[in-house]
């Protein structure tokens, strides 16, 4: 069985962030080690309460996996602040494992989620990353990018990075890899129309570095990721009063 790391922040409601990481890829038949970044008070109305780990214990917990295990994929989610993002850069930048960065800074709905001075911190991580995924809002934020017309043109740091749905359609999603040669490729899956979406970026990235971790190429693991998301929104447990969490296991 293939290990994985996944470094992000906890979600009380299990819908999202290293919960949702951990059922995604457990799904995909990896063992899963962690490194927790921020505890959260949230639920699927929104975040009442966000509390930052020290640093050096994130640090610390990374070292003791790698120590350890044979770790063969790493995801990166939420880390919030200048000092963390450098705590895992130091961690990992003379490392050879494939990285998966979700670069978490604002939501789907437009929450901000970081903050500002980390803005510019965190593009830091970008030349190290094998894949980065951002959001519309972290396109824009982070590279430029408003719209696909726009992909061809931008800065992709030497890696790959996976636009997710910038232009919107009504029956469908289109997700856009521009590739380290800055070679284009398109995505497409039907669209799931349904407010119970908490947690589909964290699942989507966590389920990429779990298919990568068991050597699928990265369009395959892009795809199949995609179908994956797509299947685990329209079977959703309808839970909670707000934006619920998807079925990560695809059984009733």
């Amino acid at each position: 069985m293939k290990s994985i790391l996944i470094i992000a922040g906890s979600d009380s409601g299990g819908g999202a962030g290293i919960q949702a990481d951990i059922k995604a890829s457990q799904f995909h038949k990896v063992f899963v080690t962690t490194a927790i970044t921020a505890i959260t008070a949230q639920n699927t109305q929104g975040v009442q309460g966000v509390v930052a780990l020290e640093p050096s214990f994130v640090q610390l917990q990374i070292k003791s996996i790698l120590d350890d295990f044979e770790i063969s994929a790493i995801k990166i989610g939420m880390l919030g602040n200048c000092e963390l993002i450098n705590a895992v850069y130091e961690s990992l930048k003379h490392i050879d494992i494939p990285i998966i960065l979700d670069p978490v800074a604002i939501s789907r709905a437009g929450a901000k989620l970081i903050e500002d001075e980390a803005i510019e911190s965190l593009k830091k991580l970008f030349p190290i990353a094998t894949l980065i995924t951002p959001n519309s809002h972290e396109a824009k934020l982070f590279f430029n990018v408003e719209k696909e017309e726009d992909i061809s043109t931008v800065n992709n740091y030497g890696t790959n990075i996976l636009f997710k749905n910038l232009n919107k359609y009504e029956d469908k999603t289109i997700d856009v890899l521009i590739n380290k040669n800055k070679e284009i490729k398109k995505f497409t899956s039907l669209k799931a129309n349904s407010s119970n979406t908490h947690g589909t970026g964290c699942s989507f990235s966590s389920s990429i570095a779990s298919l990568i971790a068991r050597d699928f190429t990265l369009e395959d693991s892009i795809e199949v990721s995609k179908n994956y998301i797509y299947k685990a929104i329209k079977s959703a447990p309808n839970l909670g009063k707000g934006n619920g969490p998807i079925n990560h296991i695809l059984v009733d």
